[in-house]
């Protein structure tokens, strides 16, 4: 009987979770659509790629777009732990499907600022540069996000933001020191 309850409490969440999207949906459409922020928005998942397609570094295209999806995955997956937790939120939303999962910080400029980071100064002291990249996104950008309303870190130190863009940072760092890449076709 016990499992028959848990897959009850389980649909009624996901109903629960399904009305709490509809509300943001609603947010985006009524209340943030074209306004400066909604703009800003859109420019942060548009506008890192374009500059990063035009200055990457072509011959390594394959590895810097790897490490940048990881990028990617592993800040969704921080970020979805931490929004079930209550840790932090993003009061503020771009696109209205999955509102909790199409930001631009996941998908544009966390992963684009990443490739940038691993190709400037590639022979850089690997610690001194991701410790830069981390104080700047912590420090400058997350804060920067807090002062506009698109972050609301309520009482999440930046601390720990620098450690997790550390963290980010050397995770995509050791994917691109990798020697396995071949192609496979290769006999």
């Amino acid at each position: 009987m016990a499992f028959e309850e848990g897959l009850a409490q389980s649909e009624k969440a996901y109903n629960q979770l399904t009305e709490v999207s509809s509300l943001f949906a609603k947010a985006v459409t009524e209340d943030f659509f074209f306004t400066w922020q909604w703009w800003f928005g859109v420019a942060l998942f548009v506008i890192p790629w374009i500059v990063w397609i035009i200055f990457r570094k072509k011959d390594s295209t394959g590895r810097l777009l790897l490490a940048g999806f990881l990028t990617i995955i592993l800040s969704l997956t921080i970020d979805l732990a931490a929004l079930s937790l209550g840790l932090w939120s993003y009061p503020m939303v771009i696109i209205p499907l999955a509102p909790f999962l199409f930001l631009p910080y996941h998908f544009s400029i966390a992963p684009v600022g990443i490739m940038f980071a691993l190709q400037i100064k590639p022979k850089m002291n690997s610690l001194l540069k991701g410790v830069i990249f981390a104080a700047i996104a912590a420090f400058g950008g997350m804060n920067f996000f807090n002062a506009i309303d698109f972050y609301n870190p309520k009482n999440w130190s930046t601390l720990y933001d620098f450690i997790i863009f550390l963290t980010l940072y050397y995770v995509a760092y050791a994917v691109t020191k990798m020697e396995s890449y071949s192609k496979l076709d290769k006999g």
